[in-house]
């Protein structure tokens, strides 16, 4: 019997991946796994530019509000949970799409995780609150000095993974960056990667007016409804903590959209050098679709 094929898209943030996994999604009549960390909480919806409820009913979502910012779910989580969520979509269909710009998360789904050493809580404790004490850029500039590779793939808005990298190192003396050494573990299905890309310049002016667009939709009025919760996990990322500091009066609301413009462009850049580095990615244009779609006939058959 052939194997099935999980068709995996990828890139940076507001590249057009929700379009091209929904096109393919009713062109290969199934079924979409979402592999953004982000939206999986239901809280959050404007700053995650999830899929709306008419894209989400023009193709079915998995992980989409599949999760509470109050849950932990980690990307071994993750893993368990998208691989069975797969067995039941491949016991349907030949074909699953999985789209995501977190390539941990795509990682996790397509390889699988490395195996890490246990680390000392305590060092754990002693970070969060230095964080607590010094903010998030005491963290980066640690993280930066101990293991620079690490730090340039981490979200660095993300103050947890940066953390995590730090506690790693301050735990064992091992870079967390020598240890994901990604070997693969064997998946009963075929795995094809698309990639999406644009000139630069015009990728960083869809991302300033998706930011724009966010604000017209009610961004401000959301996180003031999460503000009481900014000390989640889920919550210490671009959108949301730049204006958490205008809410605590730390800055402008014009500063504060400006730098999620700014981060959100400097994420972008971090996901295009993660995914540059996987030679397995076929990479298109997202006005591709055609070009897209004989591509992959090619490659199933």
């Amino acid at each position: 019997m052939a194997k099935k094929t999980l068709i995996v898209i990828v890139g940076p943030t507001a590249i057009g991946k929700t379009n091209l996994a929904i096109g393919l999604a009713q062109y290969f009549n199934t079924e979409i796994v979402s592999a953004d960390s982000r939206q999986f909480f239901k809280e959050m919806n404007i700053g995650t530019a999830k899929p709306t409820i008419t894209e989400q009913n023009a193709a079915k979502h998995h992980f989409i509000d599949s999760h509470s910012i109050h849950q932990f779910f980690s990307t071994g989580d993750f893993e368990i949970e998208s691989l069975k969520v797969l067995e039941a979509i491949f016991s349907k269909n030949d074909i699953a799409i999985a789209v995501g710009g977190s390539g941990l998360y795509v990682n996790a789904l397509c390889e699988g995780l490395d195996e890490l050493p246990e680390t000392d809580l305590k060092i754990r404790e002693q970070l969060n609150q230095q964080l607590a004490e010094e903010g998030i850029e005491s963290i980066r500039l640690q993280l930066q000095k101990v293991d620079p590779k690490y730090f340039d793939s981490v979200d660095q808005n993300n103050p947890q993974r940066m953390i995590r990298g730090l506690e790693m190192f301050l735990s064992t003396g091992i870079q967390l960056s020598s240890l994901l050494t990604h070997q693969k573990k064997e998946r009963n299905f075929n795995i094809i990667k698309i990639g999406l890309n644009m000139e630069r310049s015009e990728l960083y002016n869809r991302i300033n007016l998706r930011v724009d667009e966010m604000v017209k939709q009610g961004l401000l009025e959301e996180v003031k409804s999460l503000l009481p919760y900014k000390h989640l996990n889920g919550l210490k990322t671009v959108g949301y903590t730049e204006l958490f500091d205008f809410l605590d009066h730390k800055i402008s609301f014009d500063e504060a959209i400006a730098k999620i413009k700014q981060n959100t462009r400097r994420f972008a850049k971090r996901q295009l050098t993660w995914f540059n580095r996987d030679p397995q990615i076929t990479w298109f244009n997202p006005n591709q679709f055609n070009e897209i779609k004989e591509f992959l006939d090619q490659k199933i058959k």
